[in-house]
């Protein structure tokens, strides 16, 4: 997750991800640490990522309560999570600068522990599925070698800087290295861009990201799906993302060819 604006966009990936049964490694960068703040309220911090975590994915893009109970009985990836409509992506989530999610400096410990102990980078979360919280700062992370086993990389929201910095090959934190790996291993890195308009430089850096064999996914919302509300589209570019890394979900209403399926989904008679 990185600092462009767009955090529901990440909310619903990872919602998605966790209700389809995925493990996650999660890097925030410090960038997106102030874009969350700013759109929502929330300050994700190193020592109660955990909390933050769950307050955060219990909010829809309009700010008030979505219908997903992290921590609850069933937990994410239980039948009664999103997951019954397609949750969130899988594996490897997507730093803000380009990698797993956090750039706010390396951290000792996660978010407490069930026991109220501190967690250690890397643990995973109770109650939120198999969430596992990495410092974009640590380089000694799991996600920065390619022997730590994953199905790929999501980048949600990705920014132009994070979009240059893997582009070049800078890996200047977990993020931007994260991405590196995922692409020298062969794995799948779906960088969902967030910017316009879009400059020359940047352009060039997105071919270059296709080139090395990412998947470009702007964040660009649709209509013909029968959108109501501000959650509608946002689920409809995770839903994309989602479907570009393989992870079944059920976030949107697909094309079937015929027109007019989005209006009368949404009970307008109108044309």
């Amino acid at each position: 997750m990185s600092g462009a604006s767009g955090t529901p966009y990440a909310a619903a990936v990872l919602r998605a991800l966790l209700a389809a049964g995925e493990s996650v490694d999660l890097v925030v960068s410090r960038a997106s640490r102030l874009t969350l703040l700013d759109e929502t309220g929330i300050a994700f911090r190193d020592a109660h990522w955990r909390d933050d975590l769950r307050e955060w994915l219990a909010r829809g893009a309009d700010g008030k309560p979505y219908p997903f109970p992290p921590g609850s009985a069933g937990g994410p990836g239980s039948d009664d999570g999103p997951g019954s409509d397609g949750g969130p992506v899988s594996g490897g989530a997507p730093g803000s600068d380009g990698g797993p999610v956090s750039d706010g400096g390396p951290v000792s410990g996660g978010g407490p522990g069930s026991d109220g102990g501190p967690r250690s980078a890397g643990e995973a979360a109770p109650g939120l599925g198999d969430v596992r919280y990495w410092a974009a700062g640590d380089l000694a992370a799991g996600p920065s070698s390619g022997s730590y086993q994953a199905k790929g990389m999501l980048i949600v929201p990705a920014s132009t800087a994070c979009v240059a910095g893997v582009a070049l090959g800078l890996s200047k934190d977990l993020l931007q290295r994260a991405a590196s790996v995922t692409l020298k291993e062969g794995r799948r890195l779906v960088v969902a861009v967030r910017e316009t308009p879009l400059n020359g430089q940047t352009l060039k850096h997105l071919v270059t990201l296709d080139d090395a064999g990412a998947i470009v996914l702007p964040a660009s919302p649709a209509f013909y799906a029968g959108a109501t509300h501000i959650q509608d589209l946002v689920d409809f570019v995770a839903g994309r993302v989602l479907d570009a890394a393989g992870v079944p979900h059920r976030l949107y209403r697909r094309w079937e060819g015929e027109l007019g399926g989005g209006a009368r989904d949404t009970g307008d008679t109108g044309v």
